[in-house]
């Protein structure tokens, strides 16, 4: 188990890296919070996409969404602290909670457009099926 969470740290730090070569190499020059929230709101954003269909198989109807949204928001706790508990271990950054904060603060932006999206999905698809079924029954 600790091998097993000390290749997971290694792979943070190596990961935390790349970032911030890029970041610099390409002249961004983001702060560290602004990293964290477009990386993690977007491995969070990510796991969305990932998740949905799992837990719609599992449930096939109910509040899919929520569920998801669970699953991936405790994921993205644990992931953004062990983040910054790399980054504490390897010297490559400060351990501070509003990293961990604007991280979490990018998952739910990224959360809010797709809720939004997925609303005005859900109601063109509803009005669009009951149209369907009103010019159904006029038929008849």
């Amino acid at each position: 188990m600790q091998s097993l969470i000390y290749y997971f740290v290694q792979l943070i730090i190596r990961l935390h890296s790349k970032f911030l070569s890029i970041n610099d190499g390409r002249g961004f020059f983001l702060t560290d919070k602004q990293l964290h929230f477009l990386i993690i709101g977007i491995f969070g954003f990510g796991m969305m996409f990932l998740m949905q269909p799992i837990v719609e198989w599992l449930a096939k109807k109910g509040a899919t969404l929520i569920v998801t949204f669970a699953y991936v928001f405790t994921v993205i706790i644990v992931v953004s602290f062990a983040v910054e508990i790399g980054q504490a271990y390897s010297g490559t950054g400060t351990m501070d909670f509003y990293d961990v904060a604007s991280g979490i603060l990018g998952f739910f932006v990224f959360f809010a457009i797709y809720l939004i999206i997925y609303i005005i999905y859900k109601s063109i698809k509803n009005a669009v099926a009951n149209k369907t079924s009103e010019n159904s029954k006029e038929d008849e």
